[in-house]
Order: C-alpha cells, then structure tokens, then sequence
C-alpha cells in the first residue's frame, strides 16, 4: 500500500512539473471545443399527439351481417410500416424536398436522413401515438410531421377499402365460375331425367313399389278371369242339355247370391296375399261363402220341381243366352287387361339390373347439383356481406382519429444541449491537460527521492544536496502559482460565463 501511495505521488509530481503545459492543453482543448458546441445548429423538433378511437358502435349492430375489420391490428401494422421509404418518398414530395435533391445520391440522402430522424412512439394499449420530427428549420419540422399525421390517417382508411374492393372482385370471379358450373349441372339433370323418364326414384312411387303393384294387379286381372270364366261356363252349363239347371254353382236365377259369391271371393284372395290360411279373417270368409254355396242349392232344389219343358224357347233361355254373351265379352275383356298386366310387369322385371343404376347416377348428379347450388347461394350472401363491409370500412364512424396535439412551429429549440456539451468540453479540456503533463512526465523523467534514482541506477547514495530557497526565488515560485491559478480560475470563470448564457 505505501509503494502505491509513493508511485502516485511520484505521478503527481511528474504532473505538476509541467503543470504549464497541462493549462495550455486545457485552454486549447476547451476554447476549441466550446467554439464547436457553439457553432452547431439549433435543432428544432415538432411533434404530434393523435389518438385512435376503434370503439366504434356499428360494430355491435352489424355483428354477424358483415365481417368488420380488426381496426386496432390495422393501425398497429401502419404504425409499424409508417417510416417507410414509399411513405417517406411522398413526404418529401408534400414538403418540397425532392426539389432540393439534384441527383440521385442527394435524393437517398434525404430519404435516410428522414427516416432516421422521425420517431413514432405508441403506448400500444391506449392506441395513443406520437409523431415527432427535428430539424434545423422549424417550419420543415412542422410540415414533415404534419404530412406523416395525413399518410398516417389516410393509410388507415385506404387499406380497408383496397381490401374489400379485392375481397369482392374474387368472390364476383367465383360467382361467375360456379354459374357455369351451376347451369351445366342444371342441363346434365335436365337431359339424364328426360332420358330415364319412369325409371327414376320419386315419380310418384320407387321401382320396387312399382314392380309390386303391377304383380298384384296381375294376380288380381287372373283371379277376376278365373271367376269370369267360371261364371259363363256355368251359364253355358244351363243351356246345355247334359247338365241340369240345378247342378250349376253359379245359378242365374239368383244373381244376387252369385254377385255376393263373387265379391267374397275377390275379398278372400286379397286376404290371401297378405295372411295365411288359419287367420281368422280368411276363416269367417270361407264359411261365409259355403252359407251362400248351400242357400244357393237349397233354392234351386225349390225351383227343380217348376221345371218348364219348353224351356228351350222360354224367355228364361233368352235370358241366358243374353248373359252368356256377357260373360264372354267380359272374359275377352279381363283376358286383354291381363295381358296388358303381363307386359307391364315383364318389362319391369327386364328393368331390375338398369333401375339402380339409373338411380346411382341421378344421386350423384342432384349431389353434384345441390353442392354447387349451396356454394353459389353462399357465395352470393358473402357478396352482399362484403359489399356491406366495404362500405362499413369506408365509413368515417368505424374509425375516429383525435388529434391531442396538433404540429406546431416550434420556437424552441430541442437541441442541442449546449449546457451538458459545455460541462462535457470542459471536463474533457482538464483532462487532456492532465495527459499531457502526465504524458511528458513519462517523455522526460525526473528523479524525486533517492529510492527511485537507487533503483534506476543501482549504485550506492552517499547523501542529498538540499535545496536552498532565496527570497527573490521565493517570490517567482509565488508569482507563478498565482499565475498558475488565475489561468485556472479564468478558465473555470469562462465556463461559468457560458453556462450562464446559455441557461439564460
């Protein structure tokens, strides 16, 4: 420790031997630095305030008939791309600057002085944002800010409409496409049901259906057949001399049990297609039939014994002769119907294989219809949905601007700070005054005590020779200190002097 203190002290005497040369270092560096700080351009700065209001009350009355933008993520990215060199470059244009830019290297000068000199400042939460300039003419710090606050508001707004009119101009093209497709699908239908006009589901019944009702109108034509047929053969039987009148089952004396016969029968095969022989309903049928069967012999034996010989030329032989005539005609005619039944139902069974096939095809047709429909009828309400949101974007009310405070012409100006270059020159002059001297110390070295000039020479000290002081000496060693703390003192007065001005 006391080495440490020694080697300072050693420094320290080194320094004050050429103390003269610290202060004419100080004085230089000091004069030429605070003449510097003086000379440098006032720099003024023009700032703005402006807050956005994205609280818009449309937003909650439109919801879910438009789709609003995200003003707030809007603003954001425009704050963020404001200092850009598209932005940058017309604000030249609004200030006149690109007049002043002769060449190219003076027009990307100005662009990069610009863009290093604007500040944008954002709390982020409160959408509050400051615009701020400085320049060395106040009045072009003034009209840079307030052209960056116009780019700023008009971009805002101007994204929004770009954005719409594109949205809508895509949607309008796939309108366009999925009519073409629409109207092809629409004409693929048309002709494919022309083309397999009864083959199709949904005309009134499905093939199957179809192909069971023309089975049971068949059976039904053949069973109305079989009882025709009975019934003119059994009239055929009353005419004929081999058979007597009475044996005849269905006896033209009593048409109205015959017609009663009948009508069971019809009812007792329908029953027969849908239950089996033990149900009930087909029971009470049959014994109803074999009461009317039996009431039927009964009366024809009464009538057995009021026979007319002349039957062959009574009337009631023209009376048979008349309904066999009937009978006939309608055996001819249920013959036809089952035959038109057969045809009918021979041509639907050759359909089995072409029917579902057919029917695969018209499902994948009305879905290929029925997505393009869907799709065309959505992209028409999004057309109305982005129209609406077009002009909600246009709307001054979706998006207010608030300027806090407006650009002005700053009378002030923000710099530079002359009071801290000042300190700063000064601080700096002591210490290049001190370097100097230190570093002559070290140029030119002194030997202070005999410890020092032992160890560089490495001979023995035999003694000191004192020095002795004479009263004409002493008074120069004063006058010199004097001297030595007026130039200090002049120089400490100088900055006050400067410090006072300026503050002034």
């Amino acid at each position: 420790m006391e080495e440490l203190i020694t080697q300072l002290l050693t420094y320290v005497k080194g320094v004050w031997k050429y103390r003269w040369y610290a202060v004419v270092a100080a004085w230089v560096v000091a004069i030429a630095g605070w003449v510097v700080v003086y000379q440098l351009p006032d720099d003024f700065q023009a700032s703005a305030r402006i807050y956005v209001d994205t609280q818009s009350v449309l937003k909650p009355l439109m919801s879910g008939m438009t789709a609003p933008p995200n003003v707030e993520q809007q603003v954001t990215i425009m704050s963020r791309t404001l200092i850009s060199r598209p932005n940058v470059e017309r604000v030249m244009r609004m200030v006149d600057l690109d007049i002043k830019a002769k060449t190219v290297k003076d027009h990307d000068e100005y662009i990069k002085e610009l863009m290093s000199q604007i500040k944008i400042g954002s709390t982020g939460r409160d959408n509050l944002f400051t615009i701020s300039y400085s320049n060395d003419n106040p009045k072009l710090a003034k009209d840079v800010v307030q052209s960056l606050l116009t780019i700023f508001v008009e971009g805002s707004l101007g994204n929004n409409k770009q954005e719409s009119a594109s949205a809508l101009r895509f949607i309008e093209e796939q309108i366009k496409t999925y009519e073409e497709k629409l109207a092809a699908a629409e004409t693929a239908l048309m002709n494919f049901k022309q083309k397999n006009v009864g083959l199709m589901p949904g005309q009134g019944t499905d093939y199957l259906s179809k192909l069971t009702a023309a089975a049971e109108s068949l059976n039904q034509a053949k069973l109305e057949l079989r009882e025709a047929e009975q019934a003119r053969d059994a009239i055929k039987s009353q005419i004929s001399d081999d058979e007597p009148l009475q044996t005849i089952e269905q006896s033209p004396v009593n048409p109205e049990i015959d017609a009663r016969i009948q009508t069971l029968n019809k009812n007792l095969d329908a029953l027969r297609l849908n239950f089996t022989e033990q149900h009930p309903d087909i029971l009470s049928t049959k014994r109803l039939i074999a009461q009317l069967e039996e009431r039927k012999k009964q009366e024809a034996k009464l009538n057995k014994n009021s026979g007319d010989p002349g039957k062959n030329y009574s009337p009631m032989l023209q009376q048979l002769k008349i309904a066999q005539m009937e009978a006939e005609s309608r055996v001819a005619s249920i013959r036809a119907r089952v035959a038109e039944y057969s045809s009918r139902y021979a041509h639907l069974k050759s359909m089995s294989n072409a029917v579902p096939e057919v029917e695969a095809d018209l499902t994948r047709l009305n879905r290929d219809y029925q997505v393009n429909k869907s799709n065309y009828e959505s992209l028409i309400q999004r057309r109305e949905s982005a129209k609406m949101s077009g002009e909600m974007s246009s709307t001054s009310e979706l998006i207010s601007f608030k300027i806090i405070d407006p650009p002005t012409v700053p009378t002030i100006p923000a710099g530079p700070d002359r009071l801290r270059l000042f300190s700063l020159v000064f601080l700096g002059a002591m210490l290049a005054g001190i370097g100097v001297a230190f570093i002559l110390s070290q140029i030119r070295p002194t030997f202070h005590t005999q410890s020092s000039l032992r160890e560089v020479a490495g001979r023995p000290i035999l003694g000191t020779v004192a020095m002795i002081w004479t009263a004409q000496e002493k008074l120069k060693r004063k006058r010199r200190l004097y001297a030595f703390g007026l130039s200090l003192l002049s120089l400490l007065g100088l900055y006050s002097a400067l410090m006072v001005k300026m503050a002034l």
